[in-house]
């Protein structure tokens, strides 16, 4: 009986134990909200699921969205509209959720979670903070549910941004931008917490 504890029951049980403790250090890992894009596994998805995250003072911003590529594809003015409203990203809203009172631009927006659609132009975009964040692309989009419009300048970027990619980044306590990349093109606003 003692061989057998020795040979099959104290194995098992370090394993156990071994697999708790992992289970622990990944569970306090995954509140670490650094300012990293993540990108979840989805197979084989041209417009992968991803997001970004950091927290703004005590607000942790948190955006989910759907990152289509290039591809080779004009991208905007192309396959993306000059001048009509865009999901920002692929599939389904992108979303973003704010657990604090925050200001965008100078413009309030309450706590809470909102669908974040653009109408890219040539010369200057309109950032969309609307409430209705669970709907197909901008198939359901309705202006009378805008929280905050913001109007910002597209910058051009020296290297091609392959695929979508948002970023949010404390720049001090309490302030931050949240930048949106793709193709040749990138916008980014403030975020102050309120």
């Amino acid at each position: 009986m003692k061989k057998f504890i020795t040979r099959y029951i104290l194995p098992s049980l370090i394993i156990i134990a071994i697999a708790a403790c992992s289970g622990e250090k990944k569970s306090s890992e995954e509140h670490d909200h650094a300012a990293t894009p993540q990108t979840a596994a989805s197979g084989n998805s041209k417009s992968p699921a991803s997001q970004a995250m950091t927290n703004i003072g005590q607000t942790h911003v948190h955006i989910e969205y759907h990152a289509p590529s290039v591809r080779g594809r004009q991208i905007f003015g192309g396959l993306v509209a000059y001048n009509e409203v865009w999901v920002t990203g692929a599939h389904s809203a992108t979303s973003i959720n704010f657990p604090n009172d925050v200001s965008l631009n100078g413009n309030k927006v309450p706590k809470g979670k909102y669908a974040l659609f653009t109408i890219p132009g040539e010369s200057e975009w309109t950032v969309i903070i609307n409430e209705n964040y669970e709907q197909h692309l901008a198939d359901d989009y309705d202006e009378k549910l805008d929280v905050a419009r913001l109007k910002v300048r597209p910058e051009k970027l020296a290297e091609t941004q392959e695929q979508l990619l948002y970023k949010v980044e404390e720049t001090a306590t309490g302030k931050g931008i949240i930048s949106i990349s793709w193709a040749d093109v990138k916008i980014s606003f403030e975020v102050t917490e309120l």
